[in-house]
């Protein structure tokens, strides 16, 4: 859940910073694409183990050694880059005379921007977020590879001390009672759009 909220306005600044126009922002725009190519092609469990792992390592004075702190910080690196890829589908797919309207209204880029495309963009992509989230609730269980202790490594714990497998069934339930709900919640959203695109077409 902090991995989610933080992710939410990381990807959205990365996706703005890569839709910026105009040759000045050239530079921006190449460390926001080299960044979303670079965590996207990157295995996520191979982020995981070089921050869980190699930044404690360091002994350097101030970096933190908690397993939770490094998991999250990979979650979010990885999938930020995912969602910001959503966010920008959704920006590219307003009409630009949506902006030109705003800026003739007086509007600056900027006020353009957060005030018309961006909540336009935003409820478009709703749908295609959860679905990152299910994963992102999926990919958790990867950092029991740090030692943190989730779902999938407390049913470890469980087995190695008991030799009984029935805490992974336990730990996969667990996982359903997340995402399946979270899934047809997505459904919805999709349906309730399309609903709302057919009336828009009717009219």
């Amino acid at each position: 859940m902090i991995a989610e909220a933080i992710i939410l306005f990381t990807a959205l600044a990365l996706a703005v910073l890569r839709s910026l126009p105009g040759p000045v922002f050239f530079p921006i725009r190449a460390l926001a694409i080299a960044y979303a190519d670079f965590f996207r092609g990157v295995p996520t469990i191979l982020v995981i183990a070089l921050l869980g792992f190699g930044a404690p390592a360091l002994a350097i004075e101030g970096i933190p050694t908690s397993t939770t702190f490094w998991g999250i910080v990979s979650l979010v690196l990885i999938y930020t880059a995912y969602v910001s890829e959503v966010y920008r589908a959704g920006i590219e797919s307003v009409h630009p005379s949506q902006e030109a309207a705003a800026r003739s209204l007086g509007l600056t880029r900027g006020q353009a921007l957060a005030s018309v495309v961006l909540p336009q963009a935003v409820r478009r992509v709703i749908p295609p977020l959860l679905n990152d989230f299910i994963g992102l609730q999926k990919d958790t269980a990867l950092v029991g590879i740090l030692g943190a202790i989730e779902a999938n490594k407390a049913a470890e714990i469980f087995s190695d001390t008991v030799f009984n497998y029935s805490s992974y069934v336990v730990a996969a339930i667990l996982f359903l009672i997340l995402t399946i709900p979270l899934a047809r919640f997505t459904d919805h959203l999709i349906a309730r759009d399309r609903r709302r695109r057919l009336a828009g077409a009717t009219v």
